[in-house]
């Protein structure tokens, strides 16, 4: 089989893509078919050697996350899936896999699961990592209600989509932040107010806010105490909690490292077979592309994700 292999840390010249033999599931595990995936941005961060502290890996690897495909074999003790199942989940070699940018992946069952009946499998890859991340900030940290108030960050990034659909379905008055072609996108998933982050300071325009979702860091995450009435709540996908501004501003701070778990995923199919969220997919690029794939979410304003095709 394919596999998109790396050897060293680096920029996109350390990918390449192998011939290897297909993995096969250790108890607890399945193997799939992969059909599909999709880039997040922790994906250019593993393969830089960002994350070998938090993510401690031995080279070489097989890059990618997100999958979807047909479970093709399953390991003792595995109930919930079985061979010819459709579903959508991570292979990350850091939770356990064997990376899913590859024609075949091994992973534990407990992170995938049937995958909605109303996407295709380019589009179930494409909202794995930021689906479960929009459940578990929203409905698990922040418990967001009907017309409370949410600032959320990246709107029109793969997370920020999501997110700003759940939380117009919670009932909730959603601001976001996007620039340029992104604030009509935004607006089209059902943000309430915009703020164009290239000519206007959101910590001036907004206040006295439930929850803040933050997809940046940086001085946005410590400016967005401010913005939090007290009680309040701020999630970060990137920062770690500031003890100092929580005590100043009497707020709470989450660190959200993603569970992409069984769980999240069941939970995150109703959403999508009901109707709730949307997919969105900027572009799509053939598993022998994916050099291509990379460069374009590193260097391009993409709105949703970048979807990887593995098997047609």
């Amino acid at each position: 089989m394919k596999a998109v292999r790396i050897e060293k840390y680096g920029n996109i010249d350390v990918i390449e893509i192998k011939e290897m033999d297909k993995p096969h599931p250790a108890k607890g595990q399945v193997q799939i078919e992969v059909h599909a995936s999709s880039i997040n941005p922790v994906d250019w961060k593993i393969r830089e050697g960002h994350l070998t502290q938090i993510f401690p890996t031995k080279l070489p690897i097989t890059l990618g996350l997100d999958l979807a495909g047909v479970i093709t074999e399953v390991g003792e003790g595995v109930t919930h899936v079985r061979v010819g199942d459709k579903v959508y989940g991570q292979a990350s070699v850091w939770a356990g896999g064997s990376g899913s940018f590859a024609e075949y992946a091994t992973t534990p069952a407990g992170t995938v699961a049937k995958m909605p009946k109303n996407l295709s499998f380019t589009e179930a890859a494409a909202i794995v990592l930021t689906g479960t991340s929009a459940v578990e900030a929203l409905n698990e940290n922040m418990k967001l209600k009907r017309n409370q108030k949410i600032l959320i960050h990246g709107g029109a990034g793969g997370i920020g989509t999501i997110a700003i659909q759940i939380a117009k379905h919670i009932g909730a008055h959603v601001t976001t932040t996007a620039t340029s072609d992104g604030i009509k996108y935004v607006k089209q998933l059902g943000a309430d107010e915009v703020i164009d982050y290239k000519t206007q300071a959101f910590d001036e325009k907004v206040s006295n806010y439930d929850a803040v979702y933050d997809t940046v860091g940086g001085e946005t995450y410590t400016k967005s105490f401010k913005v939090l009435k007290k009680g309040g709540i701020i999630v970060s996908m990137l920062m770690p909690p500031d003890t100092k501004l929580m005590k100043q501003y009497g707020v709470t701070a989450i660190l959200l490292m993603t569970q992409v778990t069984t769980k999240f995923l069941d939970a995150l199919t109703k959403l999508v077979e009901d109707g709730v969220v949307k997919v969105h997919i900027e572009k799509t690029y053939p598993l022998s592309q994916i050099k291509e794939a990379f460069k374009a979410k590193e260097t391009e304003e993409v709105h949703g994700k970048i979807a990887i095709e593995v098997k047609k």
